[in-house]
């Protein structure tokens, strides 16, 4: 389960730097190469910074499945 909310997480990331460079793309056409280029930099940047999060929930998820008890709260 934590895993799908990690990868949900990225999708509405790269969703939302769609959606901010679409809006910057229109707003001055005569930037439209530039502005997608450093949007599609910043997608890999949202891709890159995920995957560490959905590395360790893949790995609290399969220790949960395995038979492992749930870290408690207070540490």
């Amino acid at each position: 389960m934590r895993v799908l909310i990690e990868v949900v997480h990225i999708a509405i990331g790269l969703i939302a730097a769609t959606l901010i460079s679409a809006a910057a793309a229109w707003s001055y056409p005569r930037a439209t190469d530039d502005i997608w280029l450093v949007g599609y930099a910043c997608m890999i940047a949202v891709i890159a910074m995920g995957v560490g999060p959905v590395r360790k929930a893949f790995a609290e998820d399969r220790a949960r499945l395995a038979g492992g008890t749930e870290p408690r709260a207070d540490g």
